[in-house]
C-alpha cells in the first residue's frame, strides 16, 4: 500500500507535539508495514518547523535525513501545481499535495486535516483511522 503522510503528522512526530504525538508517532514508527511517501515540498516544510523549533540548522537537517531512511520522496511538478488552480479543494496546498498523490498513484493520504479532501477519489484518514486499517 502507498501511502502518503502529510507536513502536520510527520512535525506532530518529530516535535513531540502533546495530544497528537502517540498517534502520529506510531503511524510513522510503522512505516515498515506500508510503502510511506512524502511530497518534496513537505521537505521544505518541515526543514522550516523544525529550524523554527530547535533554532539550530544542523538538528533540522539531520532529522530531514532520517526521514529519508523511512520515507520516500515524491516530487511535486508544474502540471500538479496548475491541476491544483482547477481544484475544488479549498486549501491550496492541500490541492497541490493531492494531484501530486493522485498522479503517482498513491493509495492512501494520512493527515489531521480531512475536511479538505472531502469531495476526493484517494482514500484519507486520520492516524487514528490510519492505525485501525493497518
Amino acid at each position: 500500500m502507498k501511502v502518503l503522510i502529510d507536513t502536520n503528522i510527520i512535525i506532530d512526530g518529530l516535535q513531540s507535539r502533546k495530544g497528537f504525538l502517540e498517534d502520529s508517532g506510531l503511524v510513522m514508527l510503522r512505516s515498515y508495514e506500508y510503502n510511506g511517501f512524502i511530497t518534496a515540498s513537505s521537505m521544505t516544510d518541515i526543514f522550516y518547523l523544525m529550524n523554527r523549533f530547535y533554532h539550530n540548522k544542523k538538528k533540522a537537517r539531520d532529522g530531514l535525513a532520517e526521514l529519508t531512511k523511512i520515507f520516500a520522496i515524491i516530487d511535486t511538478t508544474a502540471s500538479d501545481c496548475l491541476a491544483a488552480l482547477r481544484s475544488d479543494i479549498s486549501d491550496y496546498e492541500d490541492a497541490v499535495m493531492y494531484e501530486t498523490v493522485r498522479r503517482e498513484k498513491i493509495d492512501v493520504i494520512v493527515t489531521r486535516n480531512k475536511k479538505d479532501f472531502k469531495n476526493t477519489t484517494i482514500k484519507v484518514y486520520t492516524p487514528v483511522e490510519f492505525l485501525r486499517e493497518l
